[in-house]
């Protein structure tokens, strides 16, 4: 069994909140480039070469990349040997949150109650999701979630009888409907099976993919090829002005599901879709 001390789960999770807000993943800022380099548009081109330079700017300065600092939603994958001590981990993960945001200057933007809107003040209580493994390290992923892209994500209850064509045309159409809402180029997540609420969180969990790997499976792999192409087609491109980078990458996350149904969730990131990860 090994102890760890909750002080060093909250430090981590600051550190990560603010790293995630300022420092885009490497393999999403060759993406944008990438699109920069092969858009034939000026001003999709333009655009995204203002895009580059804001996540330039803002890495080199240690500012937010996006005025939108999000909702903190936090994976904490534990390993089954850890034994925390010195507190409570949800405690802690909140206290690392609360820490981020104001010592680096975030923007907090959640509110304690949907009706009664009141800002907690500290961008707290975190989206927490928590799993259990075989060992004895703890691995913590902080992904930012800015509500213009999370607005426009949705979840549909497909029965079996629908094909792989009608979930293509489903998440097509959840893109093609955003329109320029989500910011875009886009990072697509999609959770397929499990239900209503695994489903989400597969869509969720698929943003957090690299965008430079693939689903490992071919038969998935092949899809999110197949649907980032008839993405980029639409024309929506760049910030919703033309172009032909409506999408970077599309990550789908399928689970088991029930003998009688197939959800579809389609979870959308902007093309500043932040996450960090640290250790333990």
């Amino acid at each position: 069994m090994r102890e760890v001390d909750v002080r060093e789960l909250t430090g981590l999770v600051a550190r990560l909140c603010v790293e995630a807000n300022t420092q885009l993943p490497q393999d999403l800022r060759e993406r944008i480039l990438d699109a920069e380099r092969t858009e034939e548009k000026p001003l999709a081109r333009a655009i995204l070469g203002d895009m580059e330079a804001n996540f330039t700017f803002a890495g080199e300065r240690g500012l937010p990349i996006c005025q939108d600092t999000g909702m903190a939603v936090v994976f904490l994958t534990v390993g089954q040997e850890v034994h925390f001590v010195g507190g409570g981990v949800e405690e802690a993960v909140n206290a690392g949150v609360a820490q981020g945001y104001t010592q680096g200057y975030l923007r907090c933007s959640v509110v304690a109650d949907p009706l009664r809107r009141v800002n907690t003040g500290d961008n707290t209580p975190a989206v927490l999701h928590l799993r259990l493994v075989p060992g004895d390290r703890v691995l913590v992923t902080v992904a930012p979630k800015g509500f213009g892209s999370e607005n426009m994500s949705r979840l549909r209850m497909f029965t079996p009888a629908a094909t792989q064509r009608d979930i293509e045309d489903f998440v097509v159409d959840c893109v093609r409907q955003a329109g320029s809402n989500p910011c875009p180029p886009v990072v697509v997540g999609v959770g397929l099976g499990g239900d209503l609420e695994s489903c989400a969180l597969a869509a969720k969990e698929a943003l957090c993919r690299p965008v430079s790997l693939h689903n490992p499976d071919e038969y998935y792999a092949d899809m999110e090829g197949r649907i980032l192409e008839r993405l980029n087609a639409l024309d929506i491109g760049p910030q919703g002005f033309g172009g032909a980078a409506t999408a970077l990458a599309v990550a789908i996350e399928p689970r088991p599901t029930h003998i009688a149904g197939l959800p579809c969730a389609v979870n959308m990131g902007c093309h500043v879709t932040r996450h960090a990860s640290g250790e333990i």
